[in-house]
């Protein structure tokens, strides 16, 4: 241990070894030692000295420390030193400065020992595989020094994590780990893992990243936060930066709406730190990145569309119209807000909505395009305002009528001030990069807007007083022809660049432009000049706009100017210019160095505002007409003329498309009407079918009510016809005997009733005669007497009764004989029928009387034996019912006792089994008895 004794610090004597020999021996000590401990030593020892000499470690130590990576993992501390000792010799973190020179040495030692380290994959492995340990000193150092690996090899180690099994996954449960210090090397880690692998991002996207990070930063405190917010923001960037997979995800994750609380910012925004400023910012791009325009049209509108609904929109139009915003945030808010309502209707017609929190409050578009055109305003700010403008005419030709109309004669307000009114002050200002800006946001208000190229056509500005207006087109050409004679602040040619910009747009596709453009005389000879002169380096640019703009004269006009035909124009050109030289000089547009730049996005960003000279739309113009215009030129009279009868006849075969087309529209919507007729009535026609197939069984049941009727009728008929040759008798009418026999019927009925009353009665006096004969003689003297007053009382009665029997058998002889004679009257005097019939009546009226009798007589009979037995059988139910209840009550008294036996019963068994386990000997009651049944037998043996 001497030897480790010098190398930590301790003095020998004797001259000092080198710093490759202590290495050396350190080594063989790592690789021969048995004893754990001075392995650890000697790996400690090299940790000390890897900064110092690292080329000397890390070429000798590095295969024995990845073999202490793989025998000594029970022991985390020299597992800790090994890991150092490693990130050492890969990393390149060094405080100091260093020079040129020695920077580039250690970045190449820092790519050969990586290098070294990640020739065998499973070195890698082993790494992720000791992450699992939670030891601090094993833990971080594996974080870092995989950090270091991925900043110089990272795609090599990205594809070995890649196939590593669960390789993101442990590196993902980083972010869950406890220890800040972790967690947040962790995050450095997965932004060097994430760069540029749309695999890996994926898989950490679905690994939960975006909930993790999320809520990291709100736990750090959103844009207050400090370090780690921004860390987080940039991994978040790195997993949806062109990778539309993890920004469908984080969409449909509704992780939109959980970055509006990011922008609420308060009335007092100043002393904003460096810090928050940072984390705004990064928060700012990375809505950017989901609404993109290089993003897929659908995603990029489905985003916006979710950010106007959770309120994302309106919280950064508050940021844009608030006080006190540090102007980077500012900028980078426009350009995010312009990217939010690019191409969106909704989106755009709420931005101009917005109004400045000003007095009176303006529209927030015009207060942008003040500072637009403000030449104190910083260039990156005017820039990011001419975007925002841009933007919010991107497909919105409501938006595109609304700016047009702020510069017509009858919309001009004197007292405010309009979009209009800004764009021509710095159209025409002296300042060049406020003359682009204006001439390329007015060209947008005209993109691919046919009316609006027309109504612009309307606008007369007052150049001076005392001379008469002049058009907008007009008054443009005239600065345009007037050059460098005007003295301006910027860039000589940004001026006309911009101005003949704006003349291609307005023109292109609108032969009335090009009309008024062509009848003023000066226009053409202005142009030809421009393009035939030879000019310097920076003219060239002018000299080829000017090409573009003949060539759309050329090309879109429609021959209504006889001095400037298309035939004319080719002419002049070949005379005064020549095709050739047309055509080169056309041609040196798209040559321009800054052209492509342009082409790239459609976002204007310049280093400088002498670099500010081409627009992205117009390069799409020029990319469209330039091969049309070459031809238009090339082409000879004649062969024009055969392309102007072939589009003719094309024309005329498409107006008797059109014809057809429209014939064939006119048809279908009328066979598209007959179908709907048709239908309603194949509907009528269904219900009616129903309802005749209704009324037919209507019918059909009334039918059979009919023939039910019918037949009913016949045998009554037929009955009635009997019944009339019975019922006349002797010339006897059917209605006086019904008549007779109700009479008859009715006596009957009162004389039952009276010998009933009568019965009743003589029922009485038996029982009161029987009373009073009961009586006893001294006490019923004065009781004897009153009985008998009632009975004489009921004798009186009895008397009354049969005189009322008597009167009623005399009127029923009476109306006997009223039938007699009413029989006799009606038949012929000395016919001897007539006294047989009324014999003949007679003795049925005595026999029906005698058989009423004899039914009376039977049903009082009747009566008396129903009463007994109806008394017999309610004594019978009243014994029955209590012999149930007696049955009921017995039925429960024995249930309730074998209950009780079962009770006993299941006590005793129980009883005896304890009496068992105790050890005491208990008899069965078989035992019982069959001990019994045995002495019974010895006694009788006995006897």
């Amino acid at each position: 241990m001497n030897f480790l004794r010098g190398v930590m610090g301790g003095q020998t004597a004797g001259p000092q070894p080198s710093g490759a020999e202590t290495i050396q021996k350190l080594c063989d000590r790592v690789a021969s030692s048995t004893l754990l401990e001075d392995r650890r030593g000697a790996v400690r020892a090299l940790k000390s000295l890897s900064k110092k000499y690292r080329m000397e470690v890390g070429t000798q130590a590095m295969d024995h420390l990845i073999n202490i990576l793989q025998t000594d993992r029970s022991d985390s501390e020299i597992l800790g030193y090994a890991l150092d000792t490693l990130y050492n010799v890969i990393s390149n973190d060094e405080e100091e400065e260093q020079d040129e020179n020695a920077q580039k040495q250690a970045d190449d030692l820092a790519t050969q020992f990586t290098e070294k380290f990640i020739e065998d994959p499973e070195h890698i492995t082993l790494v992720l595989t000791l992450l699992e340990e939670f030891d601090f000193h094993v833990r971080w150092p594996c974080v870092k020094l995989l950090t270091a690996l991925l900043k110089i090899q990272g795609v090599q180690v990205q594809g070995i994590i890649l196939v590593s099994p669960m390789g993101v996954s442990r590196l993902m449960d980083l972010l869950a780990d406890s220890r800040e210090v972790i967690r947040n090397d962790g995050l450095l880690l997965l932004q060097q893992l994430t760069k540029g692998n749309a695999a890996i991002q994926k898989i950490v996207a679905f690994e939960n990243a975006f909930e993790r990070l999320l809520d990291i930063i709100t736990e750090e405190g959103s844009s207050d936060g400090g370090i780690v917010v921004e860390d987080c923001l940039l991994l978040l960037l790195n997993l949806l930066k062109n990778n539309s997979s993890n920004q469908n995800f984080f969409k449909e994750g509704s992780y939109i709406q959980r970055m509006k609380p990011w922008f609420e910012v308060g009335d007092d925004n100043s002393g904003w730190s460096a810090q928050k400023v940072t984390n705004l910012h990064l928060m700012l791009q990375l809505v950017r990145v989901m609404v993109s325009p290089v993003n897929s049209p659908g995603a990029t509108a489905s985003c916006q569309k979710c950010m106007y609904q959770c309120g994302l929109l309106q919280q950064l139009c508050t940021i844009l119209m608030a006080t006190g915003v540090p102007a980077d945030i500012l900028t980078e808010t426009i350009n995010t807000v312009s990217e939010v309502i690019r191409g969106s209707q909704v989106n755009q017609d709420y931005f101009a909505s917005v109004n400045a929190p000003s007095n009176p409050p303006r529209p927030a578009i015009v207060v942008l395009l003040m500072s637009m055109v403000n030449e104190r305003q910083p260039f990156v700010l005017r820039c990011a305002v001419l975007y925002c403008f841009q933007c919010f005419l991107c497909k919105n030709q409501k938006g595109q009528g609304e700016i047009v109309a702020t510069l017509l004669p009858s919309t001009i307000d004197a007292n405010s001030i309009s979009a209009g009114q800004l764009l021509c002050g710095g159209l025409f200002s002296t300042d060049s990069l406020s003359n682009w800006c204006a001439a390329v946001a007015l060209a947008h208000a005209l993109q691919d807007n046919l009316t609006q190229k027309e109504q612009l056509l309307r606008v007369q500005l007052a150049t001076s007083l005392g001379k008469p207006p002049v058009s907008l087109l007009q008054q443009c050409t005239n600065i345009l022809s007037q050059g460098d004679k005007i003295v301006r602040r910027g860039s000589k040619v940004q001026t006309r660049v911009g101005l003949l910009m704006l003349l291609c747009t307005w023109i292109s596709n609108c032969p009335i432009a090009v009309t008024h453009f062509l009848h003023n005389q000066d226009n053409v000879p202005f142009l030809t000049a421009q393009i035939s002169e030879n000019l310097g380096e920076d003219e060239r640019l002018v000299q080829g706009l000017c090409a573009l703009l003949l060539g759309i004269c050329i090309y879109y006009n429609d021959n209504s100017l006889e001095n400037y035909t298309k035939e004319k124009l080719k002419q002049l050109i070949e005379k005064r210019i020549g095709k050739e030289n047309f055509v080169e000089k056309l041609g040196f547009i798209t040559k321009h160095e800054l052209y492509s730049r342009a082409a790239l996005k459609p976002q204007p960003v310049f280093p400088s505002p002498e670099q500010m000279l081409f627009d992205h739309e117009f390069t799409r113009l020029v990319k469209e007409l330039e091969g049309l215009i070459t031809k238009a030129v090339q082409k000879s009279s004649e062969e024009d003329k055969k392309e102007e009868e072939v589009k003719k006849t094309l024309e005329q075969h498409d107006n008797i498309v059109t014809q057809y087309k429209e014939l064939i529209r006119e048809q279908d919507a009328q066979i598209q009407e007959l179908k709907e007729k048709v239908a309603s009535m194949t509907t009528q026609t269904e219900q009616l079918q129903a309802t005749v197939s209704q009324q037919q069984s209507q019918i059909q049941q009334h039918k059979d009510q009919y023939n039910l009727i019918k037949l009913k009728l016949g045998k009554e008929n037929q009955s009635q016809s009997n019944n009339q040759g019975d019922s006349q008798v002797n010339g006897l009418q059917t209605e006086e005997l019904s008549q007779l026999r109700e009479e008859l019927e009715e006596l009957r009925r009162q004389q039952t009733l009276l010998q009933t009353q009568l019965s009743e009665k003589d029922a009485l006096i038996d029982s009161l005669k029987s009373s009073a004969q009961a009586a006893e003689a001294p006490a019923g003297g004065s009781d004897n007497a009153e009985l008998f007053q009632e009975v004489e009382a009921l004798k009186n009665q009895v008397q009354s009764h049969l005189a009322e029997i008597g009167q009623l058998k005399t009127e029923r002889l009476e109306l006997l004989r009223r039938a007699e004679a009413g029989s006799s009257s009606t038949a012929p005097p000395g016919d001897k029928s007539s006294d047989a019939a009324k014999a003949a009546l007679e003795s049925r009226l005595a026999a029906q009387t005698s058989e009423m009798e004899r039914l009376k007589e039977g049903r009082s009979e009747l009566e008396e034996q129903l009463a007994s037995a109806t008394s017999t059988v309610a004594i019978l139910q009243t014994e029955k019912s209590k012999l149930q209840t007696e049955v009921q009550e017995s039925k429960k008294e024995q249930d309730d006792l074998l209950m009780l036996l079962a009770d006993q019963d299941q006590k005793i068994h129980s009883l005896k089994q304890k009496l068992k386990d105790l050890g005491e000997t208990v008899e069965d009651e078989d035992d019982i008895d069959a001990r019994d049944q045995t002495s019974d037998e010895e006694d009788e043996d006995e006897d």
